[in-house]
């Protein structure tokens, strides 16, 4: 009885053995799953996250000096708050998803609820800048209406520059320039489609400086594709 008795207590002990061996390698296959689980699905955020931001763009090279339009004189003489340049603030932005969506709604918002309409019939001159509070504008009251909104939405104004190009018709137009680390990307009133700066079809002629109040030359650098949706 006793020689029994014996056997069965060394069984029981082999077998605790050997559940607490199971026991921990089932844990360690358990953290192991756990590990894979959370690592694909931040693999799988950050490839998200990638494809939900723009094509990486470029930073336009730019020139020398460059005397802004008469109407930009004029503008900033009225709002000069407008055309101070902080060089506390960053010369380019971080684009982050959100980044991303807030120019996007910023501009299709504006582009829907401003009136195209030409400065001799809206203000009596041949050429004004202003901001559209009375929801009627041409190009560049488009692109101050939303660069306002942007700084109004906490983006640093100094990275948002009001652009002179060249349009797909040969005319003078006025863009919106946001810098960011991911390149130049340009908000127009002619699309929702916010585009890097080489896509878009237009000659770059000249941009507010970033250092004062001087604007600086893009050297007629021209874009090589022309976009849709004109």
């Amino acid at each position: 009885m006793r020689a029994v008795m014996d056997g069965l207590g060394r069984a029981s002990h082999v077998d605790r053995q050997g559940l607490l061996t199971r026991g921990a390698r089932a844990a360690q296959l358990a953290l192991l799953g756990a590990t894979l689980l959370i690592g694909g699905a931040t693999t799988q955020a950050q490839t998200q996250t990638l494809a939900a931001l723009p094509d990486a763009s470029a930073a336009i090279e730019r020139g020398g000096s460059a005397k802004p339009v008469s109407a930009w004189n004029d503008f900033c003489n009225r709002y000069p708050a407008e055309c101070a340049v902080d060089t506390s603030e960053p010369t380019t932005l971080a684009m982050t998803t959100a980044l991303w969506r807030t120019l996007t709604a910023v501009n299709r918002r504006v582009n829907g609820r401003i009136r195209p309409m030409v400065d001799q019939q809206h203000w009596g001159v041949v050429d004004r800048w202003d901001f559209p509070d009375d929801g009627q504008g041409d190009c560049e009251d488009y692109q101050l209406l939303k660069r306002r909104m942007l700084v109004e939405r906490g983006l640093a104004r100094r990275a948002l520059r009001m652009t002179v190009v060249i349009d797909e018709i040969g005319e003078g137009h006025a863009v919106l320039m946001v810098r960011t680390d991911r390149g130049d990307y340009i908000l127009d009133n002619k699309t929702n489609a916010i585009l890097p700066w080489q896509r878009t079809g237009y000659t770059y002629v000249k941009r507010e400086g970033q250092d004062g109040l001087a604007w600086v030359s893009l050297n007629g650098v021209a874009s090589p594709v022309t976009t849709a949706n004109r």
